[in-house]
């Protein structure tokens, strides 16, 4: 996909990845609204890339509200007069004991990770097939194809995001609308929050630069991937445990009796 023009939707755009995605997909001419719950940071990302003379546009949103996230899709089209290219970049993750979550807490958790990308496409879809063309990208993870302890809720939520990608690809072959699914590893953001980084340190968990992830997924989508995972080893375990998962859990043991003390604050 040529970004030159391409009609961007980007949800999270306010966030690490999100903001580097969308400094990159300005650098290559796209036309951009840009959704995100904190206004003062999205308006001030949109102003910045407006000074270099691209179209964007900025869309204060909580996604956890259906009406909101309708309107803002309506709008959206409304001000790219469509849209050809969506992004589910949004995202809300947990690092603790999973019976000491909240239960409205796994409830968003799952709702922002997976049906709010899931609702997005299927407002966006009609317009995509209507036009013959188009492309869904959903940022997942490297515990969307790994399960790991102590982020259950997370894992839960990104393994139904992958398995959406995978079956919303088959069902629009030969369409001319794509689907690529994005797995990062971890990423050195705000989204990890102190204990995340504590335990990361301990257990020597390797972590990316936005920047260089949001280059990768960039790239991804002008060449029309299906599916992108980032980070060696974690990519060759993900595949690992789609075939080997035992193999696997053998290998994490001793890693989650370390992570737990984190966990556990």
């Amino acid at each position: 996909m040529k970004l030159q023009g391409t009609r961007v939707l980007l949800t999270g755009a306010a966030g690490g990845i999100g903001t580097a995605l969308a400094n990159r997909l300005a650098q290559r001419g796209a036309h951009l609204v840009l959704l995100g719950r904190d206004e003062k940071a999205l308006a001030a990302l949109a102003a910045r890339l407006r000074v270099a003379g691209q179209p964007v546009h900025a869309l204060p949103v909580d996604l956890l509200d259906p009406l909101a996230r309708q309107l803002a899709v309506a709008h959206s089209i409304e001000l790219l007069g469509g849209v050809d290219l969506l992004i589910n970049c949004a995202g809300l993750s947990s690092f603790r004991p999973f019976p000491d979550e909240a239960e409205q807490h796994i409830e968003h958790i799952v709702q922002l990770n997976l049906l709010t990308p899931m609702l997005l496409a299927r407002q966006l879809l009609p317009g995509m097939l209507a036009r013959g063309q188009g492309r869904i990208v959903n940022i997942g993870s490297t515990f969307g194809s790994i399960g790991f302890a102590w982020f259950t809720a997370y894992s839960a939520s990104k393994f139904g995001l992958r398995g959406f990608s995978e079956a919303l690809r088959r069902e629009l072959d030969g369409t001319g609308v794509g689907v690529t699914y994005v797995a990062p590893r971890a990423v050195k953001t705000g989204f990890n929050t102190s204990a995340v980084y504590r335990m990361a340190e301990e257990v020597k968990m390797h972590m990316d630069a936005p920047d260089w992830v949001a280059e990768k997924i960039v790239a991804a989508i002008e060449t029309g991937a299906k599916d992108l995972y980032l980070g060696f080893p974690e990519k060759l375990f993900a595949r690992l445990n789609g075939f080997i998962p035992r193999f696997i859990d053998g290998g994490l043991r001793r890693q989650n009796r370390l992570m737990e003390r984190f966990a556990r604050g």
